[in-house]
């Protein structure tokens, strides 16, 4: 057998006063596929810089065999000295490689080798570092996050690449499919120390969650043993005065394992504060265009959201996800068509640049807009550093500067925001970059709890398929179709081949029509009767006049005295409202059947 390529024995390392690293061991031999997992701030990133010796550890040794070759893809690429993309990658290449191998990484990758880094996009950033740490095929990759900003055909081309290379890797990412597709092995840094499990990481959190469960049991049964020698110290028959001895510097053993013990990291504590329902319509778009010169986003596409869908927005990276998300609540104007919106909407936005975080601002100051110590949650203020416990801060963090939090902590802090404001409708743009599993896991619980309704882009396979009642899909040239279900779904629907661009769409989800009936009506109908015509034209007029008396009635019923002046009065008006919001649900309906027959009888 041969000798591993890299060993590191007992390393320690503290940041700040803070253990980081507590006697972490780690050993990598050829052709490993070893998934790094651990939550944020764990050290995950700090190991894979020992590894590649660009980080001296405090304490330890790393061994590394003679003529390895270790590359190490960071989070966060630095381009800076280098005039073209070509000059970037080809640093990374010996004598004996040829630059033909990079410009051939370049060109899979979308790029032709002459692009100026300093105007690149996170994603060409992105795939221009992949293509320098691929272009050697070294003894060891080591790849920190390596999906972040890829789009879903670049994600799947390295999940290929990486499955025919011959090196040994080391991963760490938040992508469940990317490491359930590559991991052997799985590596989990917990609380300072490397814990292995010789298995994949599908079978990675049924073992944790065993670990952690016998810990507890484990410490449970010291807290006994404790209990019963403390006991015995009391009350015990007196004996022989060595063995009193023993016993009690036993006790004093078992307190300081106790004292000394560190628990697991707690999971973010997610709440989202709701607002008021909005209505059952919540986006509808007819005939939409938008176009950057010749370059076209969207031409001529029809959607339609009703209240708790969830749609999730997929296609490469340039294809208008994010123009298509700004169109949809009305933040840009289509070229042509409309987009009406629905009612009483209250939207909160989570961008995936963290654009509306200031670098110079203070952690606290972010979450309370700098006013007071307070952030108000679901209605009921809070004290900004109980407020930041919920999501992993500790009270030293508060005067942190937000450029000096890591993308993970930004992540988080940005979460925090957005579900400290009452909305009933979540636009969330790339909201899993940089988020640790457990943070992920909680997040899609919260959703699939959340009685508004979601707008999501994500690359992330599994979390759309965890989420998304539906996927709309991008197929090249500005057009875009929507299938039932998660990715997945979406998959099995348009054919084997993920790529947009390769792959004509098979069977599209059918429109939502609000109501069955409307479906057998356009079989036998070919034109809407006079009826039909004038409770199309109606039924606006009468929703947003019951809209506002449904406005009034809450005016009414929120005035406290109310009921002490007129019990009488205000038992009338809560009937009165529950009857409103009854017509006006029925209306809606009612509007949406005969819109969607309009619509069917017109193609």
């Amino acid at each position: 057998m041969a000798a591993p390529l890299v060993i590191l024995q007992d390393i320690h390392l503290t940041f700040g006063g803070t253990p980081l690293l507590e006697g972490a061991d780690l050993s990598i031999s050829t052709r490993d596929r070893l998934c790094l997992v651990g939550r944020n701030g764990s050290g995950k990133s700090t190991l894979l810089k020992i590894v590649a010796g660009m980080i001296e550890p405090d304490q330890g040794d790393r061994t590394v065999r003679q003529r390895a070759s270790i590359t190490y893809l960071p989070q966060e690429p630095d381009l800076d000295g280098f005039a073209t993309t070509l000059d970037y990658v080809a640093a990374g290449l010996d004598d004996q490689r040829p630059t033909s191998r990079a410009l051939g990484l370049l060109a899979q990758l979308g790029l032709d080798g002459s692009e100026d880094p300093a105007i690149l996009s996170g994603g060409e950033l992105r795939r221009c570092a992949l293509a320098k740490v691929l272009a050697p095929e070294p003894d060891v990759l080591l790849l920190d996050e390596p999906t972040n900003h890829l789009d879903l055909p670049t994600i799947e081309w390295l999940e290929d690449e990486l499955d025919r290379l011959r090196s040994a890797l080391v991963l760490i990412s938040h992508d469940r499919r990317f490491l359930q597709r590559l991991g052997k092995k799985t590596l989990w840094l917990d609380r300072g120390e490397v814990r292995r499990l010789n298995r994949g990481f599908a079978e990675f959190e049924g073992w944790r969650d065993n670990f952690l469960e016998q810990e507890e049991r484990d410490r449970h049964k010291l807290n006994r043993k404790i209990v019963a020698e403390e006991h015995w110290v009391r009350y015990g028959v007196t004996a022989r005065r060595k063995r009193n001895q023993n016993r009690l510097r036993a006790l004093h053993a078992l307190r300081k394992d106790r004292r000394d013990h560190i628990g697991p990291i707690e999971n973010v504590k997610m709440t989202h504060s709701e607002a008021d329902l909005s209505g059952k319509l919540v986006l509808d778009a007819e005939a939409m265009s938008k176009s950057f010169g010749d370059r076209p986003v969207i031409r001529d596409g029809w959607i339609r959201m009703l209240r708790g869908d969830r749609l999730a927005i997929v296609g490469p990276n340039g294809s208008g996800k994010t123009t298509l998300l700004k169109l949809f609540i009305g933040t840009m104007k289509p070229d042509s068509g409309v987009a009406i919106r629905g009612s009483n909407l209250q939207i909160v936005t989570l961008d995936q640049r963290r654009e509306k975080l200031d670098p110079k601002q203070s952690l606290a100051h972010a979450l309370t807009g700098g006013n007071s110590d307070q952030v108000m949650v679901s209605g009921k203020s809070r004290h900004v550093m109980g407020y930041m416990k919920d999501f992993l801060f500790s009270p030293e963090q508060a005067q942190t500067p937000v450029g000096m939090l890591s993308g993970g902590e930004r992540g988080r802090l940005m979460l925090a925001r957005a579900l400290a404001t009452s909305s009933n409708l979540l636009v969330l743009d790339e909201p899993t970059n940089d988020l640790d599993l457990e943070t992920l896991d909680l997040l899609q619980e919260l959703l699939a709890t959340y009685v508004g309704t979601v707008l999501l882009v994500s690359h992330d396979r599994d979390f759309i398929d965890q989420v998304a009642t539906s996927v709309f899909a991008a197929e090249g040239n500005g057009k875009w179709t929507e299938y039932a279900g998660g990715y997945s779904d979406m998959i099995a629907q348009r054919g084997t081949t993920t790529d947009p661009y390769l792959t004509k769409p098979a069977a599209a989800k059918p429109k939502r029509t609000g109501n069955s009936k409307a479906t057998s009506r356009t079989q036998s109908k070919r034109r809407l009767g006079f009826k039909e015509r004038n409770a199309l034209n109606s039924l606006p007029n009468q929703i947003a006049w019951m809209e506002q008396l449904i406005a009034a009635l809450r005016a009414d019923l929120a005035d406290p005295d109310l009921f002490r002046r007129d019990p009488a009065g205000f038992e009338a008006k809560a009937s009165e409202l529950e009857s409103a919001l009854s017509n006006l649900s029925q209306a809606e309906d009612q509007w949406l059947e005969l819109e969607a027959l309009r619509e069917d009888l017109e193609r």
